[in-house]
């Protein structure tokens, strides 16, 4: 299932934007970040891929997890995101961004901003994350947060598990909706490339795009 909304900023120029790709862990917004980021950015060299984990654990080394916390992260993501956009960079942004409030700021700051919702079964999101090594997040985090529900005790340094112990808010105002259970990384990524393309984001030369990805989402 793809859903399109048309950006009312649609217009061909050199100017910055920011596609957010958003969704549960697990849902597959990396995957297709970093397809869309590959298949375009040798013809678009201002292009940048933002990871939120990475930009977290670089600039926020000690920030935990707590609602609080979170909501002043995201906020910090999106500032910075807003600044580099006025320069003329072109932003793929991956982070979960769970609450509503978090994906509006970033759009109240950038006027050229588009949210690209990836979505799929709660069971498909957490098979795919529970085959993760560790990384930037804790492995295994659907599994420890669902027993640390069902027995409570605590799980060191696991937060709140988004999926598990707080809700997805969806955005009805979300441009592109992507189900990952129903689309290959190859489908998403070409349906991305043409929501860019009919709103005039992409440099010229790019409209007609059709990048060859061979992924699966992980």
């Amino acid at each position: 299932m793809t859903e399109y909304k048309t950006n009312n900023h649609a217009q061909k120029n050199t100017e910055g934007w920011a596609l957010w790709f958003v969704g549960l862990p697990g849902s597959g917004k990396s995957t297709i970040a970093r397809c869309v980021f590959e298949a375009l950015h040798p013809q678009e060299p201002r292009l940048v891929l933002l990871q939120m984990d990475e930009w977290r654990k670089l600039h926020l080394p000690d920030g935990g997890y707590t609602r609080e916390e979170r909501e002043s992260a995201y906020r910090a993501f999106a500032e910075m995101a807003a600044e580099r956009v006025h320069t003329g960079e072109r932003l793929l942004l991956d982070g979960t961004a769970y609450r509503q409030t978090m994906r509006r700021h970033a759009r109240d700051k950038i006027v050229r901003f588009a949210e690209i919702y990836v979505t799929c079964p709660l069971e498909i999101a957490m098979q795919r994350e529970s085959s993760r090594h560790q990384g930037l997040v804790m492995a295994e985090m659907y599994r420890k947060a669902l027993w640390r529900k069902q027995t409570g005790q605590a799980v060191p340094d696991l937060g709140e598990v988004i999926g598990v112990d707080i809700a997805f808010e969806i955005d009805p105002c979300a441009e592109c909706i992507l189900d990952s259970s129903q689309l290959s990384p190859q489908q998403a990524c070409d349906r991305v490339v043409a929501w860019l393309a009919q709103n005039g984001w992409l440099s010229d030369g790019l409209e007609n795009a059709r990048p060859s990805i061979q992924k699966d989402f992980t």
